[in-house]
């Protein structure tokens, strides 16, 4: 596989694990909350501690910092987690490939929404929006088109974005409104550019020569009131059925000239327009309240044609909410199907706002709303599924989160769609505290084959203290499944004491080190006993690598109760940039009240101080550090662009992409130069999967000025894919041409970093190493391990290893530097390192593999199997699998190697490797059975 020279820059991990116990912002009451009252309090007191002795000082700082005191065990719990999830998850994405695979045409777009629901359980968001967009490309209904299609632009967060339209073309048939509009399956050329620019995107209807080739003889008229509209009758004849039993069909109206109208419900102007569409198919002349009185007599009179055109010339002209809003209602009425789906996609790209406007609520969550959605087609689980995300993290507590997830259940046909709503549904009861609704939604998930709601169970009983048929439950879902998960250990732990409660929870971080909840209920416990460094120390496992915000409260909580002001500080700047408006002490106080809370007790630093200290942060690899850091920069300076953007790639580095992005949109919003805006846009573009666009906006940057920022995007995006000597030779020409541009340190280190990794690539080991070392003068700490990599090379294995010890005494966050170290050392020596980089990152997946070849070379399958399977359990990693799978096959169990395949190939169908040992192992299995 070729070597991405830039992943040491911006590295996206593929898990984050589980989320843990989650606090939802509340808003503060009018005239002040808690946190206001809490600041002027502690100002009063600031005021008035020069003539208090130091111990008075700190018992009262401490007092007002904890008002609700420090956290109890007896009041933790984890969050139950509303995605689906599987006691075998290897098994379900086996499953759903399979389903995939076997689909039809008309199918397949709903068999990739299944993938959906199962990605959107797990950290990587890439797989979710990957299974989105294959679900839009094999939509065959317009009305599948438009919601799958609004929910790929809510994904990348336009509305954030200042200036953009919620109509506007992203310029891809995947994502353009009108391209939505057009019926029929068309899966080739979804992803190419649209025609937004040369078209309407709607077809419109055709205009026939042969009305323009003669004039027609009027030989009758339809007299409305006292208007009359001569018209030709086999012209008006030819609109429907009706009209031609009435003028042919031996009827009264057959023998008249003149055909009283005026009871028909039909306007004069209508009734022009009609006869106008009659002879020339056309409509583009007509004002809208013509065009919809057409739509009328049309539905009246059976105009087939007529109403199709009407339909589609209407559906062209919606493009604002308040548009949508009226003719929403013309639409329902007059059972307009493309009509609705063009309002109802303006609803939808107009997300979340359009969800607090109490109209489209109620089209969207009343049964009556949805009945009449659904009459015409347009009342589908996608559509719910879609809102019920927004809506939950909206408000989770909310009654139209309730409203959307009760539509939800009513859409729900397939077993997996009921799991999905009722399993919501009960998420949300049991947030609202109506235990007993909460109850009754997660059995009906439990019938429809969720085990994972049997959680939900257990947690609604417990709260109706029924503490033992709580433990009953999950202690039965444990003895049923030889291979027990973390959660079920970590939920039977809730209804535990004693050292069975600790067991529980031991044994839930050893099957699943990504659960938050194990180290913060030890680190309190800890606290209970007056541990604060050993609370500490327990909570820092878990952060060294997963930026959690429970964890970093949690750790911000413990360092007040231990009077470590700068240590809290910076652990609540950290989250609040991971979470603006996250609430802290149990949704108590705003953590922006608490850093002005703090921040008097901490050290005050200039905008000099604050860089240097972010210099060596970055230096250090502590990122958390440099986002508080960052965080105090942006608070005296928040139209700082270029903060926002440095901002974004150390969450990126976190593996919060989530965040990431909404910095870029920040940093993009802020700057008021067209070249920069062009190059975050770029980056934004590049991380949502949009290559060859975000190259686009490069150009276009680099038409308008040279910068570092644009020729580094530029050769980031390039070398995204196997680069050939001559691609080479122009990512070096762009580093380059980045390197002559005014810059800071930081950037220009991670310029020659990637710069000495592309030589390294071409093979002139000497560049590179001189590219590294001009890294490492200006402290760019992550530049000894391209070196290391050079003297390997150079076959100086011994000073490789040497240089990637100065890397872990130097870097906060070593598990990388430990897990590469171990290239360069005997096995001993090797399997030391790759354990320790294994407890600092449990994610990390290079050290199963290496410990799983070396069991393999050492005869011991079985060993082998079950070091990769442990991490498979937590992480199912494509690599993973596919050497699972490999092993499997060598031993001959076909079934479990085939299994294995599927599921590496619903993570990456395009998986050559996994491909090939699928079909021999089909084929292997295939002859056996014979």
């Amino acid at each position: 596989m070729h070597h991405n020279p830039f992943t040491t820059m911006r590295s996206l991990k593929l898990a984050e694990g589980c989320k843990g116990t989650q606090v939802y912002a509340l808003n503060p009451p009018p005239g002040g909350g808690v946190g206001d009252k809490l600041l002027q309090h502690l100002q009063d007191h600031l005021r008035v501690n020069s003539i208090r002795s130091k111990s008075s000082r700190t018992y009262h700082q401490s007092s007002l910092l904890l008002p609700y005191g420090l956290p109890v065990t007896d009041l933790l719990e984890p969050q139950i987690d509303p995605s689906l999830r599987f006691p075998d998850l290897v098994e379900k994405m086996a499953e759903v490939y399979r389903r995939v695979a076997a689909s039809t045409s008309l199918e397949r777009s709903g068999a990739f929404l299944e993938q959906c629901a199962v990605f959107r359980g797990l950290s990587d968001p890439k797989l979710f929006r990957r299974s989105l967009r294959s679900s839009r490309q094999h939509a065959v209904d317009v009305h599948a088109k438009v919601v799958l299609s609004s929910w790929l632009r809510f994904e990348r967060r336009e509305d954030e974005l200042i200036g953009t339209c919620s109509m506007d073309c992203c310029g891809r048939n995947l994502e353009c409104p009108k391209a939505s509009l057009v019926p029929g399956y068309d899966p080739v050329t979804v992803y190419d550019p649209c025609r937004c620019s040369g078209s309407n995107g709607v077809a419109e209807c055709s205009t026939s020569d042969e009305a323009f080739a003669f004039a027609f003889e009027y030989d009758m008229s339809f007299c409305i009131g006292d208007e009359e509209v001569r018209c030709v009758r086999y012209k008006i004849a030819s609109l429907s059925r009706p009209f031609e039993a009435m003028l042919y069909g031996g009827f009264r109206e057959t023998k008249l000239g003149t055909i009283s109208f005026t009871q028909n419900g039909v306007s004069v102007e209508g009734m022009r327009a009609a006869e106008v569409f009659s002879r020339t198919k056309r409509l583009d002349e007509f004002p809208p309240h013509v065009v919809l009185d057409l739509l009328k007599l049309a539905n009246r009179f059976c105009c087939d044609e007529l109403k199709s055109c009407c339909d589609t010339h209407l559906a062209r002209l919606v493009s604002t909410l308040d548009e949508a809003m009226v003719l929403i209602e013309y639409g329902l009425e007059e059972s307009a199907y493309l009509l609705v789906a063009a309002c109802l996609q303006v609803f939808l790209r107009e997300l979340p706002s359009s969800m607090h406007n109490p109209n489209v609520i109620k089209i969207f969550c009343s049964v009556e709303g949805r009945e009449r959605l659904a009459s015409l087609g347009h009342a589908s689980f996608a559509l719910y599924f879609f809102l019920s995300q927004i809506a939950m993290e909206d408000d989770m507590k909310s009654n139209t989160t309730v409203m959307i997830l009760e539509r939800l259940v009513e859409c729900a046909v397939e077993s997996w769609e009921k799991q999905l709503a009722y399993h919501q549904l009960g998420v949300v009861m049991l947030e609202r505290k109506e235990y007993k609704d909460a109850q009754r939604a997660f059995n009906t998930a439990v019938e429809a084959g969720h085990l994972y709601s049997l959680v939900g169970v257990a947690r609604s009983k417990f709260k109706r203290d029924h503490r033992y048929s709580a433990y009953k439950i999950i202690n039965s879902l444990i003895s049923d499944h030889k291979a027990a998960t973390g959660w079920m250990h970590q939920e039977r732990s809730l209804y535990c004491s004693g050292k069975e409660k600790l067991l529980d929870l031991d044994t839930a971080t050893e099957l699943d080190p990504t659960l938050t909840f194990p180290y913060k209920f030890r680190a309190v416990a800890l606290v209970e006993e007056n541990q604060f460094n050993a609370a500490i120390s327990e909570l820092n496992k878990v952060l060294g690598f997963k930026a959690s915000t429970d964890c970093l409260e949690m750790r911000a909580w413990v360092s007040i109760g231990k009077e470590d002001y700068e240590g809290a500080l910076k652990d609540i700047r950290a989250l609040l940039t991971l979470e603006p408006n996250f609430m802290m002490f149990n949704g108590k106080i705003h953590g922006d009240h608490m850093v002005e809370l703090l921040r008097p007790l901490a050290h005050q630093r200039s905008q000099a101080d604050c860089w240097m200290q972010l210099f060596d942060h970055w230096s250090s690899v502590d990122d958390i550090g440099s986002l508080a850091v960052v965080h105090d920069m942006l608070a005296h300076d928040p139209g700082n662009s270029l903060l926002r953007f440095r901002q974004s790639l150390l969450l990126l580095r976190l593996n919060c992409q989530k965040a990431a992005m909404r910095s870029l949109r920040l940093a993009r919003n802020h700057s008021k130069l067209k070249h920069e805006r062009l190059v975050y846009e770029g980056w934004i573009l590049y991380d949502t999967g949009h290559r060859e666009e975000a190259l686009a906006k490069a150009e276009e940057s680099i038409s308008i000025q040279r910068s570092f920022e644009v020729f580094f995007l530029k050769a980031y995006a390039l070398a995204d894919s196997t680069l050939d000597p001559k691609s080479s030779e122009y990512v070096i020409q762009l580093l380059e041409e980045a390197l002559r541009c005014p810059s800071d340190a930081l950037r220009k280190g991670q310029a020659l970093n990637n710069l000495g990794s592309v030589y390294v690539d071409c093979d002139k080991l000497d560049l590179a190493a001189d590219c590294y070392t001009n890294a490492l003068n200006i402290k760019h700490t992550r530049a000894h391990q391209g070196l290391a990599r050079v003297y390997h090379l150079k076959n100086q294995r011994k000073a490789a290893y040497d240089e990637m010890t100065k890397l872990i005494e130097k870097a906060q966050n070593n598990a990388s530097a430990y897990e590469k170290r171990s290239e360069y050392c005997d096995r001993e020596m090797a399997q030391s390192d790759l354990s320790l980089a294994t407890e600092l990152d449990p994610l990390r997946t290079y050290p199963y593999r290496y410990r799983a070849a070396v069991l393999m070379d050492d005869h011991k399958e079985n060993e082998a199997i079950e070091e990769l399977s442990k991490a498979i359990s937590f992480k199912p990693d494509l690599q993973l699998l596919h050497l699972r799978a490999a092993f499997y096959d060598s031993m001959g169990e076909g079934a479990s190697a085939i299994k294995d395949c599927e599921a590496a190939l619903c993570i990456d169908p395009s998986h050559a490797d996994t491909l090939d040992l699928y079909h021999k192992a089909r084929e292997t299995n295939a002859t056996d059975q014979k």
